[in-house]
């Protein structure tokens, strides 16, 4: 009867392996859902916003410096891309 302690120790590793397993498929499907994704991206543009304002006093100087470098570069970007349109025309 040896083999009864062991077939109830493989039941219960592939049960948790089995719960496992669903928590990640269940984790992956959340980071993969697009609506995720959009507030993701919307939380991101926020807090890129708020370093570059420098309203959070906690923020860490490099980050508002980094922040600044980007916003930068997306408003050069937007310039041109204006311009290029208004030439067109």
């Amino acid at each position: 009867m040896a083999t009864e302690p062991k077939i109830a120790a493989l039941e219960a590793e592939l049960a948790a392996t089995r719960a496992q397993l669903a928590e990640t498929v269940e984790e992956l499907s959340t980071r993969l859902d697009p609506r995720y994704q959009a507030g993701q991206a919307a939380e991101k543009g926020r807090r890129l916003v708020r370093d570059a304002i420098g309203t959070d006093p906690g923020a860490d100087p490099s980050a508002k410096t980094r922040a600044r470098v980007v916003l930068g570069a997306g408003v050069a970007a937007l310039g041109i891309v204006v311009s290029a349109i208004a030439r067109r025309r």
